[in-house]
């Protein structure tokens, strides 16, 4: 990308000193400009970038992308002896799509993206795990999965990337338009509908219609994956199925990749999908889905089964997910998801913890943006932990308080139920009654900083 393409490609409203310069990269950090960078100004809720323009300059950039800014002789003077530029849009945010959008445009490689209300980051990690198999892949890193992060993902791809594995979150509907439209997929995975954000949506029903947004930018070609045992997903597809291209893969109802002989052990989970074994080096029911959309995503690619299994039996989650931690000292096990939280991941936690030999320990937080679902969903995961025998409950937040509420009704012995309002006083518990063998699910939404009891007792 050069600046003449930079000045081209997005809604400018000013121009100060045009140069035409190759330009390196992309950033919004000035602790990350390279010489040769662009930097864009975000104004975020805690600080302007609009006001790092020159600490950007100084670290190397040629060119700044601004929103808010008015130019002085100091700083023209500047631009025209040291051949910089500055570009004034009416939003910084838009720009930066707009870019991204750019460079996608010029890129071959095929795209594939992937939304969900729970297992996003999971699904898109082992879809790249098997990828990279047999191409040279790039995927979202962490859960960069927003107006910001997409782009920036995007605007990092080197010229050899043969495939890219996007990953699209969303807090409110068109959210997903928006990111569909700049990343333009080939393939869309649609790992589930449940209730994350529900509070924004006010039901599943828009929950589903938000996810579906991404289909908007797929290729008329392309492929759309989908978890057929989902009910808003099982019946869209019924209703749609001779409209698109689709791929469905599940467990209890029919589809074109159906996990049979499932077998969950404490270290991964084994099961059979079209009369081939694989083997999911992570327990829980909620990651043969996962593995199942990568095959799916495998089968468009011509990856040979070999290859998919070593990509499933070797891929890596993301930090603070489902991250298994067996403390030899203390001999427990520490199951660390506590990178974030919503109804139907804590729900798949809660049953892999079940599933397991020993002392069971659920440590949970509140998970937020329920809205008025707040209780209800809360005290359904209550019910949860009932049904699945958990052995000692300790919760953290005010919503969280409702899970103890419904689990002491239910006849769940009040000794072995806590409830703290920080997470010190639910570390202090812990020391306390931790013993030998014991397995500890820690999870919660990611403002109540779970990582720390994690940290804390491991």
């Amino acid at each position: 990308m050069n600046t003449q393409a930079i000045y081209e490609n997005i809604s400018v409203v000013t121009v100060y000193n045009r140069v035409n310069k190759v330009i390196n990269g992309v950033k919004i950090d000035t602790r990350k400009i390279n010489a040769g960078d662009c930097y864009v100004g975000i104004k975020g809720e805690k600080n302007d970038g609009n006001k790092f323009y020159m600490d950007a300059f100084l670290k190397g950039a040629t060119i700044v992308i601004l929103d808010d800014y008015t130019i002085n002789k100091e700083d023209e003077k500047y631009l025209e002896e040291n051949g910089k530029s500055i570009v004034v849009v009416e939003d910084s945010i838009k720009a930066l799509g707009e870019l991204a959008k750019y460079k996608r445009s010029l890129f071959k490689c095929p795209v594939v993206a992937v939304t969900g209300s729970a297992g996003k980051t999971s699904t898109k990690d082992i879809i790249y795990s098997v990828l990279k198999e047999k191409y040279n892949a790039h995927k979202t890193i962490g859960n960069q999965n927003n107006h910001l992060g997409l782009p920036l993902t995007i605007l990092a791809l080197d010229d050899d990337t043969e495939v890219l594995v996007l990953e699209m979150g969303m807090n409110h509907l068109g959210e997903i338009s928006y990111l569909t439209n700049i990343a333009k997929p080939d393939v869309a995975v649609i790992t589930n509908v449940g209730t994350a954000h529900i509070g924004n949506l006010g039901c599943r029903e828009n929950i589903l219609k938000a996810k579906l947004e991404i289909l908007e930018g797929l290729n008329p070609e392309g492929t759309l994956i989908i978890n057929n045992d989902n009910d808003l997903l099982h019946d869209w597809y019924l209703e749609n199925k001779d409209k698109y291209h689709i791929l469905t893969v599940g467990i209890n109802n029919p589809s074109d990749f159906q996990a049979s002989n499932i077998s969950l052990e404490d270290d991964g989970t084994t099961f059979t999908c079209n009369n081939f074994s694989y083997n999911v080096p992570v327990g829980g029911e909620h990651f043969v889905y996962n593995a199942l959309e990568a095959i799916a995503v495998a089968s468009i690619f011509d990856i040979d089964d070999d290859k998919v299994r070593n990509g499933i039996l070797n891929f890596e989650l993301s930090s603070n997910r489902m991250n298994i931690i067996n403390d030899e000292k203390k001999n427990i096990t520490i199951i660390d998801d506590s990178y974030n939280a919503n109804f139907d991941s804590m729900r798949y936690a809660i049953k892999y913890l079940g599933s397991l030999e020993g002392r069971r320990i659920a440590v949970l937080g509140t998970m937020k943006e329920l809205g008025n679902y707040t209780e209800e969903l809360h005290r359904d995961i209550g019910k949860l932990i009932w049904k699945e025998k958990i052995d000692i409950l300790i919760t953290v937040g005010d919503g969280a308080l409702y899970i103890n509420y419904e689990v002491i009704s239910l006849g769940f012995k009040v000794k072995n139920c806590y409830h703290f309002l920080s997470n010190k006083e639910a570390i202090d518990c812990l020391n306390n009654i931790l013993e030998k063998d014991d397995k500890v699910l820690i999870k919660a939404s990611n403002s109540l900083n779970f990582k720390e009891i994690v940290d804390a007792i491991k």
